[in-house]
C-alpha cells in the first residue's frame, strides 16, 4: 500500500485537531499534542484496517491508543487529560453514520436506518469503551502507586 494512503488521511486529522484546539482555547504545545494524538489516532485505524477487517475493531484499537497518548501527555504536562482526549478523539466520530442514519430515518427506510443506528453506535460505543478501558486502568495504578507511597512501615495504611 502507498505511504500517503497511510499519512495523508494522518496529516488531515493532524489539521483537524489543530482547528479543534483553537476552538477549545488550547495553545501553544498543548495543540501539538492534541494534534499528535489525533494523528496517533487515525494512523492505528489505519493499521490496524488489514488484521481486523472491522472498523468497529478500528475504532477500539485508536481509541486505546489516543487515551493511551493523552493520560501520559496529561501527566507529563500536569494538565488536565479531558482535553487532550476529546480533541484527538474528535476525526473518529461518526458523524457521516449519523447524517446517514438520520437521512434514512427521514426517508423512511426502516431496514437502513436501523443497520446504519447499529453501526453507527457501534462506532460510538468502540470509542467509549477505549476511553474507559484506559483511564480505569490508569486511575488503578495511580491509586496503586498512591498507596504504596503513603503506606506505614509494617505494611499498614492510614
Amino acid at each position: 500500500m502507498d505511504q500517503l494512503t497511510y499519512y495523508l488521511p494522518c496529516f488531515y486529522a493532524f489539521l483537524a485537531c489543530i482547528g479543534f484546539s483553537v476552538l477549545f482555547n488550547i495553545h501553544g504545545i498543548g495543540m501539538l499534542i492534541c494534534a499528535g494524538g489525533g494523528f496517533l489516532g487515525w494512523l492505528v485505524y489505519l493499521l490496524t484496517a488489514p488484521l481486523v477487517h472491522s472498523d468497529i475493531i478500528q475504532s477500539l484499537f485508536a481509541a486505546l491508543a489516543i487515551s493511551a497518548w493523552s493520560e501520559i501527555m496529561a501527566r507529563l504536562r500536569k494538565c488536565p487529560v479531558t482535553s487532550y482526549l476529546l480533541v484527538a478523539l474528535f476525526p473518529l466520530v461518526p458523524g457521516g453514520g449519523i447524517y446517514y442514519t438520520m437521512e434514512h430515518a427521514m426517508s423512511g427506510d426502516s431496514a437502513l436506518f436501523l443497520d446504519s443506528l447499529l453501526h453507527t453506535l457501534g462506532l460510538a460505543g468502540a470509542l467509549a469503551v477505549g476511553v474507559l478501558l484506559v483511564s480505569s486502568l490508569a486511575r488503578l495504578m495511580t491509586n496503586y502507586q498512591n498507596r504504596r507511597r503513603h503506606s506505614l512501615p509494617g505494611g499498614k495504611h492510614p
